[in-house]
């Protein structure tokens, strides 16, 4: 597993010395001097008052082979379908996010028990964003609605954060955003994402991200957790994979994906997507084993590196 780890780090550094040549190539390009022609608007143009701002909107729908939130396992051998709708206006964003597993996972011993599709979390994000030069600062607020994850297992307590980002408008577009859960679980996470995309032409686009994360836990109550109880904080877990009292504090999870955008219409897109998550140190490995699906009875036996992808068709106005 160890030997995964480093797999999954060196994919992050290849996937960053990517970005930067590939970064690099394209604003020498963006920076070749334009012709003297192309560079000259007429006056008249020059004069025209800005058009005024107009709300967005977005609808948008996926399917996806696996549910991985934050480095854990919310599904196991389902698809996922997960709507979408976005409004934004000058700045201020409203979203509102769901997530229906096709066919929750059981893992109990009776081979012949399923459960039918179920609705599983529905997630509603007020924002607000700036942009200051090169600089973009925002911030807002997350409510997590959250059911249990199949209808024999416990109900988990509706989650709250607050955030705040701050993105830079240049090579690899970084950007840091900080959550803190202030309901029931209490943490901080840490995110911080670098992105490109490659535009071959109006219809194509090639978009490469990463991303890596550390978890602060305020609160961790290993016999809530071990009950099954829907709550517990988070705690730190040993190289068993079982809870203890003490509180996570440490690098978590990264993420490196692909996207190909298809600009199919004016107002329609489709994406297919392709991500790979893993643990960035021991104790998020032994976290993400004990929080996860019970794919095995030995908890340290599970999954802390998944593979998944999907299809995202999404309209915009």
């Amino acid at each position: 597993m160890i030997n995964l780890l480093n797999d999954g780090k060196r994919a992050i550094v290849v996937i960053l010395s990517l970005f930067i040549v590939f970064a690099g190539t394209s604003k020498l390009w963006a920076e070749e001097a334009k012709p003297a022609a192309e560079s000259q608007k007429p006056a008249a143009e020059a004069a025209k008052p800005a058009e005024e701002e107009k709300p967005t909107g977005e609808f948008a729908i996926s399917a996806m082979s696996q549910y991985i939130w934050r480095g854990y396992e919310l599904s196991r051998n389902s698809i996922v379908v997960q709507p979408s709708m976005t409004i934004g206006y000058k700045g201020f964003t409203a979203n509102v996010w769901g997530n229906l597993d096709t066919r929750p996972y059981y893992s109990g011993t009776d081979a012949d028990k399923s459960y039918s599709s179920a609705w599983m979390e529905t997630d509603i994000t007020l924002s607000y964003s700036k942009t200051f030069g090169i600089v973009n600062v925002g911030g807002g607020y997350i409510y997590y609605g959250l059911n249990s994850l199949n209808k024999d297992a416990p109900d988990r307590a509706d989650a709250q954060e607050v955030f705040l980002t701050v993105g830079l408008n240049t090579i690899l577009n970084p950007t840091l955003t900080a959550y803190k859960e202030v309901d029931h679980y209490h943490n901080w996470y840490f995110l911080l994402g670098i992105s490109h995309v490659f535009e071959f032409n109006k219809v194509v686009s090639l978009k490469l991200a990463a991303s890596a994360s550390y978890l602060i836990s305020e609160y961790a109550d290993a016999a809530l957790f071990n009950a099954g109880a829907g709550y517990g904080g988070y705690p730190k877990f040993d190289s068993d994979s079982q809870a203890t009292d003490e509180k996570f504090s440490n690098f978590h999870d990264g993420t490196v994906s692909a996207s190909l955008p298809l600009k199919v219409a004016s107002y329609l897109t489709v994406t297919p997507v392709i991500s790979y998550t893993f643990p960035l140190s021991s104790d998020a490995r032994y976290e993400m084993k004990g929080q996860g699906m019970k794919g095995s009875a030995v908890a340290s036996d599970r999954d802390s590196e998944f593979i998944y992808g999907g299809l995202t068709v999404s309209f915009s106005f």
